[in-house]
This record gives structure tokens, sequence and C-alpha cells, in this order.
């Protein structure tokens, strides 16, 4: 009789036998955990992942999704394939797939991407949409969404492992005008910064 059973910081998980003929490389199960805040549940599982790993696991089992400031949720995948989905209270009831309607041009693609890999862990989609969106949008918006656009597929690049186009999309964001405000903007989109340092503009 398998069993595991085990209560972290409020709240209690519990694990039964999975059937024979799941395949633990697929997700073979989840739960949603409420919680007043995610950043400091996603800082514990990552410091405990540097410990155990040496590194954060973002692919293979376990894995941990990336955290941005101000995203509302997080999830962690454990070497089972069980999905375990940090989602804050106060997290907006209703999400516009697509992008919101109030927004136009890149604002609503660059919206659209955030909610195709915060809430549904798309980043391959959210890879595509932006830089579709990009190239239909990009010559008419504003230099700030132009850099927060490029940002995004610099870090969708690399956590796909696709690295090929981000010396092309770094030398466009270096030729950017920003002042301290916008580069502030543009690296908030972003859960690791350091990826565009060698990339941001001088400010304006």
């Amino acid at each position: 009789y398998l069993y595991l059973a085990f209560r972290w910081r409020g709240f209690e998980l519990h694990y039964g036998r999975a059937s024979r003929n799941l395949d633990p490389s697929e997700n073979t199960g989840g739960c949603l955990v409420m919680v007043d805040t995610v950043a400091p549940y996603h800082a514990a599982f990552t410091e405990a992942m540097r410990r155990t790993y040496g590194k954060v696991l973002a692919k293979g089992l376990p894995r941990i999704t990336r955290y941005r400031p101000g995203t509302s949720r997080f999830t962690v995948t454990d070497p089972s394939g069980n999905s375990i989905i940090f989602i804050q209270r106060d997290e907006p009831t209703e999400v516009e797939y697509g992008g919101s309607k109030q927004l136009q041009g890149l604002a609503r693609v660059l919206d659209n991407a955030r909610i195709l890999r915060e809430f549904k862990n798309d980043d391959r989609h959210a890879f595509r949409a932006l830089n579709s969106g990009l190239r239909r949008h990009g010559d008419s918006a504003p230099a700030v969404q132009q850099a927060m656009a490029l940002a995004v597929l610099i870090e969708l690049s690399t956590a796909l492992e696709e690295s090929e186009r981000v010396p092309e999309w770094g030398a466009r964001l270096r030729q950017l005008s920003l002042t301290m405000e916008e580069r502030r903007q543009v690296e908030s989109v972003v859960a690791d910064p350091t990826l565009l340092k060698r990339w941001m503009p001088a400010t304006a």
C-alpha cells in the first residue's frame, strides 16, 4: 500500500498509487494551492532546487515555471509528473485569451503572450504569437513596446533552447532609445533581466 502525505506552510498534499498505465514523463495528476501571495513559495522552491541540483530546473522532472514579479501563479511539476499550481487568491477571475480587448496593436499582442505564458504555460504558442505580432505591429508601436516584445522573445528563445535569432533581436533592442523608466518597464516583463544585460540600450 503506497501513500504519502505532507504538510507545509498551512496546506496538506496527499499522494496515492498511480495507475500502472500512466507515463511519469507526462502529467499524471495535479492540484491547486490557493495562497495569499505566490512569490515566497516560488522563492522557497527555487532555493531548494539550487541546493539540491545546483540550478533551477525549467525542463524535465522535476521542474518549475519561471516567475516574473507581479505574476499571480506558478507551477511546480514533481518527479512523478504531477502539477502543483500555486495561485494567488486575488488573481483576476476572468482572463481574456487573445489579449485584452481594451488594448490594440502590439500592446494587445504582448498581453496575449503574457496570458499564454502565465496561465497556460505555453512558451511555444506565446513565442509564435509574439514573433508574428511584432512583424505586423512593430513599426507602428512605441519604442518601449517594441523593446518589451524583443525582451520577451529573447527570454522565450532562451527557454526553448532556440537562441539563433537572439543576436538579431538583441541588436534591434540596443538601437531603441529608452528612458530609465522605460528600461525598468522592459526589465519587468521578463523573469530574468540578466538575459537582457548585454542588449539593453543606453538611457535617453
